[in-house]
């Protein structure tokens, strides 16, 4: 299996269709891999060898594609890089993994200073951009302009891919390592599980660097579709470009699909041409899909449940069981069956399988499995022990081999489609010197599915305000890591061990919930 399969094909099969739309930029099949083929060039004269690293800290753009097809086509491997990190957190990642070029665009130059005065292995700096590239970049249209075509370095099967970092537990990120045959069979597995046509247009509003994102590119690459690219997720726009440009699907996490039926417009926009919303990456409300199967009649509504280390779906529940007539089976509430190239088994803590309807961790054996994390063998040999991915997510299988998705064994908030790990938020929020114990944890949120939340226990004598541990919160991580919501409180709940129980502190706000994870 090989990622750039695709455009061998379209330069058989369609080299004159359209192959991506970017505001007013065109691009067929034939001008997009000629491109990417200068890139993979220019990039190789700067140095790229076959498994080195090259990062991206872009908005998205068709730009981005190329970059993730041109760094793989010159024998490279992608680090698309979270947009809303901090640049002590970029220059992590990009160290972790000894990314020495990075693609930037104009919207996080600001970042440079300080991801080159904390990063040691970045050397070469490509502007991706408008305008004149900045003192001490290489611009990116004369980098393709000036370099020869190259050939397809051809990597593939267990060939290192890309290296996506997610949070970990422990506070620092980790590298997840996906090879040509995990992206390839994942986006493989993903169309299978709710099949969509070939060759008609998808519109990208989800972020690249996000595997969700990146995915749904592959796969759309995969069937020859036409990618209509916004910089971001912004609903008037949104609605605009499915009228303009005659959208089919598109991938949207709940928060987005939200702000759509919200929006004045989607009432006003023609949206007769969409046949197809995936959706997932955080819980959806059974209120909110219902409302939105109701407002957009005869259009294909399918779940992905998944996660980075599994690139990324591994079970779906297809468009009929959102029908009138499949809602009748009661599957709504569950993530759906395992895709073809999946195998899913629920586990108890000694890795024993249990039966149907018992309550267990989910473990995921199958070809779009992860290779490991990045320099960490420990993390890796824990995760894939016995040679299945073990998610940290608790579910059950009913009867029917349909997954049930009801809690997280892991300590992971999943807020507007981003994980956020507690440990990290809580290490930040413990260097308040006013702090003695804090609980940070996932409570119901409307518009973000869950919302990051912080329980508070102070030392004795000490004041401190929500507003102070939010700007403190906001020096030492993302934004989006942040807490939401804030309570100060006197005591919490300790085990005979002396652990807290978070568990206790987390579930009144969850009564009465659909405890589900995207």
């Amino acid at each position: 299996m090989n990622i750039t399969q695709p455009l061998h094909k379209a330069l058989r099969e369609c080299p004159d269709a359209l192959a991506i739309v970017d505001g007013e930029r065109r691009q067929n099949w034939r001008h997009l891999v000629s491109r990417i083929g200068s890139l993979a060039g220019g990039l190789q004269s700067l140095s790229m060898q076959h498994g080195d690293r090259v990062g991206m800290l872009a908005r998205n753009s068709d730009h981005y594609i190329e970059y993730l097809y041109g760094v793989i086509w010159g024998g490279g491997v992608v680090n698309p890089v979270n947009i809303r990190w901090s640049a002590r957190e970029i220059a992590y990642s990009l160290d972790d993994s000894d990314t020495r070029i990075l693609l930037i665009d104009d919207t996080f130059l600001e970042l440079l200073p300080a991801i080159r005065e904390h990063s040691v292995a970045l050397e070469t700096i490509v502007f991706v951009g408008p305008g004149k590239a900045p003192e001490g970049t290489i611009d990116f249209e004369q980098l393709i302009s000036t370099s020869a075509e190259v050939p397809d370095a051809n990597r593939h099967g267990d060939d290192l891919a890309a290296i996506l970092y997610t949070g970990g537990t422990t506070g620092q990120p980790k590298g997840v390592m996906l090879s040509h045959n995990n992206c390839y069979l994942g986006s493989i597995g993903a169309s299978l599980g709710a099949p969509r046509p070939p060759r008609q247009a998808g519109l990208h509003a989800a972020p690249f660097f996000h595997v969700a994102g990146m995915q749904s590119m592959f796969g759309l690459s995969i069937r020859l579709g036409t990618h209509v690219v916004l910089t971001g997720f912004e609903p008037a726009l949104v609605l605009r470009a499915i009228e303009e440009h005659g959208i089919s699907e598109i991938f949207l996490v709940p928060t987005m699909l939200r702000m759509l039926l919200d929006h004045p417009d989607f009432g006003v926009r023609n949206l007769s041409s969409l046949e197809s919303v995936r959706y997932g990456a955080s819980p959806m409300d059974i209120s909110l899909l219902e409302r939105a199967m109701n407002e957009l009649p005869g259009v294909d509504f399918s779940q992905a449940y998944g996660m980075t280390e599994l690139a990324p779906t591994v079970a779906v529940l297809p468009p009929y069981y959102h029908t009138e007539e499949g809602r009748k089976a009661g599957k709504l509430r569950s993530a759906g069956i395992p895709t073809p190239v999946a195998e899913i088994r629920i586990v108890d803590p000694m890795d024993k399988e249990l039966p149907n309807n018992t309550v267990g961790e989910i473990a995921v054996r199958g070809p779009m499995v992860m290779q490991g994390y990045w320099n960490k063998p420990e993390q890796t040999a824990e995760a894939l022990r016995g040679g299945w991915m073990h998610t940290g997510d608790a579910g059950y299988m009913d009867d029917d081999g349909f997954l049930y998705v009801v809690d997280r064994i892991k300590d992971m908030v999943v807020t507007g489609g981003e994980n956020v790990y507690s440990a990290e938020v809580e290490n930040a929020i413990l260097k308040l010197p006013q702090v003695e114990l804090c609980a940070v944890f996932g409570v119901p949120d409307e518009r973000w599915g869950e919302r990051v939340h912080a329980a508070i226990k102070l030392r004795p004598g000490s004041e401190l305000s929500e507003q102070q541990v939010t700007d403190h919160c906001k020096e030492h991580i993302a934004s989006y890591k942040c807490p939401r919501s804030i309570e100060f409180v006197d005591e919490m709940p300790m085990s005979s061990a002396g652990k807290l129980l978070k568990f206790k502190m987390r579930e009144p706000y969850w009564e009465n919930q659909d405890r589900r994870v995207g």
